[in-house]
């Protein structure tokens, strides 16, 4: 800006020096000051000046207050360009001379009056309309640019205020499911008719509720004729028996699955009688060779009286057959037995207690008692040993 206006002063200075000498080349004009066209020229171009002032003025105001709100520019502020007002003053103050200009000589002025506009030369009234021409643009120009930023901070705050005034998401979500009516109608959907002091509203039934009104009845109806009419689909009874079916094959399954999962920690006593049939058929193909087919001890110790080496409940039966006593002659059967197969003769070796059989064995080791159960006197039994050994 400041170098456009270094470049444009001293050609308006040299226009100025140019017109005063041809002041001086000519006999001086008589002057034009007093002219009433000049008068009014140089009031609007005076009026247009300060419009000009004005404007620039107010758009600066309007750009620096948008500029501010939008925080778009902080350091510095956007200002308008006033090189055109600078420059009208610039013309206005070199072009002063030319009104002054005296008239030339009687025959020189037919020459000039030929060549001018009423009391103005020819040069003096294209560069005063230049001017005010110059300072309509200008002012157009504001106008426009202020109009621009009018427009933008009325839009501004347009939004600022339609988001103020915006109810709540959840607001307009429950208005629209419930089909609210604005509360200026209120008085339209008052009934006629009030129960001390409290009026009834002739609202509709909320959409939503309607709608879930109607899903339940087309369901009672999907319902009635897939379970009662057709019967396509197991009544609650059904189910339940087909779902206690399904769930004894899953115990089955699993029973059968985990089977071989028995440990000494796990065992449990087995009194059914397969289970028992199977560890007497193990007894007799793997132990009665050192207990007898009895249980009544022959190398080994007697497995019907209440005495035990090493434990007599059944997990330390059990114990005993999967480990072995290598120290004193029975071997491990952990690698030739299943664990389900030593669970299996072990409660039948718990079986065989108090059978009494022929031929026992004398007694060996600690007496032992099952948790509540008084001893067995083996002189006392009476029981055959080979029907006992059957069960």
């Amino acid at each position: 800006m400041t170098k456009r206006l270094a470049l444009l002063l001293p050609a308006l200075a040299a226009t100025h020096f140019t017109f005063a000498r041809e002041g001086y080349d000519h006999p001086p004009l008589p002057s034009s000051i007093g002219d009433p066209m000049v008068t009014m020229l140089v009031i609007i171009m005076a009026i247009l000046l300060l419009i000009i002032i004005l404007l620039a003025h107010v758009l600066t105001g309007a750009a620096s207050f948008y500029y501010k709100r939008e925080k778009e520019i902080e350091a510095e502020k956007k200002k308008i360009n006033v090189s055109s007002t600078v420059l009208t003053v610039a013309v206005l103050f070199f072009c002063m001379p030319l009104f002054a200009q005296d008239a030339p000589a009687d025959a020189e002025a037919v020459v000039v009056q030929a060549k001018s506009f009423g009391p103005l030369s020819a040069t003096a009234y294209y560069l005063v309309t230049g001017v005010i021409a110059i300072e309509l643009l200008v002012i157009v120009a504001l106008l426009w640019q202020l109009r621009t930023f009018l427009s933008r901070v009325k839009k501004q705050n347009a939004t600022e205020h339609e988001k103020a005034t915006k109810p709540a998401a959840w607001k307009t979500i429950w208005a629209k499911l419930n089909s609210l009516k604005p509360i200026e109608q209120e008085k339209a959907l008052v009934m006629d008719h009030e129960y001390d002091g409290i009026r009834e509203l002739d609202n509709r039934l909320p959409p939503w509720w309607l709608y879930g009104f109607y899903g339940t009845i087309i369901f009672a109806g999907i319902y009635l004729w897939r379970y009662h009419v057709s019967e396509t689909a197991p009544l609650s009874q059904q189910e339940f028996a087909i779902a206690m079916e399904k769930a004894e094959e899953q115990k089955a399954a699993y029973l059968k699955k985990s089977a071989n999962n028995v440990d000494e920690n796990t065992v449990k006593m087995l009194t059914e009688s397969s289970a028992l049939d199977a560890g007497k058929t193990v007894f007799i193909q793997n132990c009665a060779a050192c207990h007898g087919k009895d249980g009544e001890g022959t190398v080994g110790p007697n497995l019907t009286d209440d005495y035990w080496l090493h434990g007599g409940s059944i997990a330390d039966v059990f114990k005993s057959v999967k480990y072995g006593w290598p120290e004193k002659g029975m071997r491990s059967w952990k690698e030739d037995l299943s664990p389900v197969q030593i669970a299996q003769v072990s409660s039948f070796i718990k079986s065989l207690h108090g059978s009494n059989p022929p031929n026992g064995k004398e007694k060996q080791g600690e007496l032992y008692q099952e948790s509540g159960a008084a001893p067995s006197d083996s002189t006392a039994a009476k029981a055959d040993s080979s029907v006992v050994s059957a069960k």
